[in-house]
């Protein structure tokens, strides 16, 4: 188990949620910007899925996602323990190519471990479970169908050994079908799905875990669940979006030391 606490000088960062990619370099910016102020300051840095809105393959060209592994590398070089855990964006990081001569995985490019969805980590003499959070969405049984078959080896290894300019054209497609279904909830009066509370419940009860950490529903707050006679933490990451049009930016990171925890921007 990752334990975090061994120094009096350990700072942990989460985030997730960020959805970088070349399509929307303002965003990038912004969310850089933040990173590039406090990413320093960590010991350890935990990023929690989506980091990425799409994710074709490690032999993914992009820029802006080169930029920011190049920004883990470097502070991973520097001391900062990097873990990453795949959402439901990017849940092909680092999942080895059929063919892979020559090219180097995410992990072995950013510096990063990888971590499973969900993890415990202790954290200041906490035991804490980390989760992207989708799994946690169980009303959505359309899309934990579908998660179910994504996540399945046979799927990935077809889907890998397609040449890349077909998988991007896949994602593509994926994540428009993705926009339309979500507007087709807002135009019912519908809203993303949340997580379930009885899943938050039995996830806590199952890991033995004081407090819950994850992202997905870009729903920022902290909640407390009773379980089993105490009361649990859930702390919920936001999103990452720059402003626009009438729109406030949104993004920031959960900070955990030995005072306390707090969200930071």
């Amino acid at each position: 188990m990752i334990e975090i606490a061994n120094d009096p000088a350990d700072v942990a960062l989460f985030a997730s949620d960020m959805h970088l990619g070349e399509h929307d370099p303002a965003t990038a910016a912004f969310f850089f910007a933040a990173f590039d102020r406090v990413a320093d300051s960590a010991s350890h840095l935990f990023l929690l899925g989506d980091l990425f809105e799409a994710w074709a393959g490690d032999d993914q060209h992009d820029a802006i996602a080169s930029a920011f592994v190049e920004r883990l590398r470097r502070i991973a070089a520097g001391g900062t323990a990097v873990f990453v855990m795949r959402g439901n964006r990017d849940f092909l990081l680092d999942v080895p190519l059929p063919v892979a001569k020559g090219i180097a995985s995410f992990a072995q490019r950013s510096g990063a471990t990888m971590i499973e969805d969900p993890s415990v980590v202790r954290l200041f003499d906490r035991n804490v479970l980390l989760a992207h959070g989708d799994a946690l969405c169980t009303g959505d049984l359309e899309y934990q169908q579908a998660r179910a078959i994504v996540r399945g080896r046979r799927w990935q290894d077809d889907f890998l050994a397609r040449a890349p300019d077909e998988r991007r054209a896949i994602a593509r497609r994926l994540r428009e079908e993705s926009r339309r279904v979500q507007a087709a909830r807002a135009r019912e009066g519908g809203e993303p799905g949340d997580v379930d509370d009885d899943a938050v419940a039995a996830a806590l009860r199952e890991s033995g875990a004081q407090a819950l950490v994850h992202g997905h529903t870009h729903r920022p707050a902290l909640h407390r669940h009773e379980v089993d006679g105490t009361v649990r933490e859930r702390w919920v990451l936001p999103d990452w979006q720059a402003a626009g049009a009438g729109e406030a930016p949104r993004g920031a990171f959960l900070r955990v030391d030995r005072h306390g925890w707090r969200t930071i921007a």
